[in-house]
């Protein structure tokens, strides 16, 4: 495959999966809805950026042209039911048919552990909507991973909960026991990069995951250990942590959790039992590779653009 284009290439799991498709000599197409935002992508070689609107179709069809596989990267955590739609729903489905008008022939695809059209969470809903929407095109040599949370460097997940336990020396925790099955962030870009040339991963979908399943509170308690923080962690029950993300909801800002992320968490976010974790390599632990949590704002993406880009 010559020439691949990366939907979502500038974020968490695009931008490192960008730096490692690169080593390669691939040529990688990256649009955005700023092209300065991408800025940091240009000094890796055989890296273009664009800036284009991905949610216009006759973008999506331009975009496309010359183009051997698409990856297709972008979801939202936080939204309202319409722009949920619009990104895990109705961009599936101008891909889909954007890839079938330039004669794109290979599809990856991120959806999410416990994507499920009967879920309470609209996330879950229509990330799983989004997922068959792909699986239907058969014509066009779909792979569809579901990953579990994903840590590592410039996560959004333990990175968050570290800056708030910097802050607070009492952390009262929502939904406490939800169990989890954390993925390094190495693990779900080598799965990408192993599965773009494999016929085998053809119409698949794969469960991305670690070895080890934790509750929340555990993981909380990990970080402060990591950090070195002696914290007070208060779990709440299901009313009081319901309760908590409305607030949380309601207040100005970026959003650190909503009640659709609560509704998510009420279901285990663990691989199905007798699931092959280990199809594209051993997962990493995450007990063993928590380091870059005493970074208190990890650049280390931007050393490993750096380095693949020999500057």
């Amino acid at each position: 495959m010559n020439t691949i284009c990366i939907l979502g290439g500038g974020g968490f799991v695009g931008s490192h999966l960008v730096a490692k498709l690169a080593k390669t000599g691939v040529a990688i197409l990256i649009p955005g809805r700023r092209r300065i935002d991408l800025r940091a992508l240009d000094v890796l070689p055989t890296i273009t950026t664009v800036e284009a609107d991905i949610h216009d179709p006759a973008t999506l069809d331009s975009l496309f042209k010359g183009v051997d596989v698409v990856i297709n990267l972008v979801g939202i955590l936080h939204g309202t039911r319409a722009e949920f739609e619009q990104a895990h729903c109705e961009l599936p489905t101008q891909v889909v048919a954007a890839c079938r008008a330039a004669g794109v022939k290979r599809l990856l695809h991120m959806s999410a552990l416990g994507a499920s059209v009967d879920s309470a969470s609209v996330y879950q809903q229509t990330k799983a909507r989004g997922e068959a929407i792909v699986l239907a095109a058969i014509d066009l040599n779909v792979t569809v991973f579901r990953p579990s949370v994903i840590f590592g460097p410039d996560d959004h997940f333990l990175n968050l909960f570290a800056k708030i336990l910097k802050l607070t020396k009492i952390l009262p925790l929502a939904n406490p026991n939800a169990r989890l099955q954390p993925v390094h962030l190495d693990d779900v870009t080598r799965a990408f990069a192993v599965a773009i040339n494999d016929p085998t991963t053809f119409g698949q979908v794969y469960t991305l995951c670690g070895n080890d399943v934790f509750s929340l509170e555990d993981l909380v308690r990990l970080t402060a250990k990591k950090l070195g923080l002696k914290r007070a962690i208060l779990p709440l029950g299901e009313g009081a942590s319901y309760a908590m993300a409305m607030v949380m909801e309601w207040l100005p800002g970026p959003k650190i959790m909503t009640r659709d992320n609560h509704y998510a968490l009420q279901t285990d976010n663990v691989a199905p039992e007798g699931t092959v974790i280990n199809r594209f390599g051993p997962p990493l632990s995450l007990g063993a590779n928590l380091d870059y949590l005493r970074h208190e704002d990890s650049r280390s993406i931007y050393a490993l653009y750096r380095c693949h880009a020999r500057r």
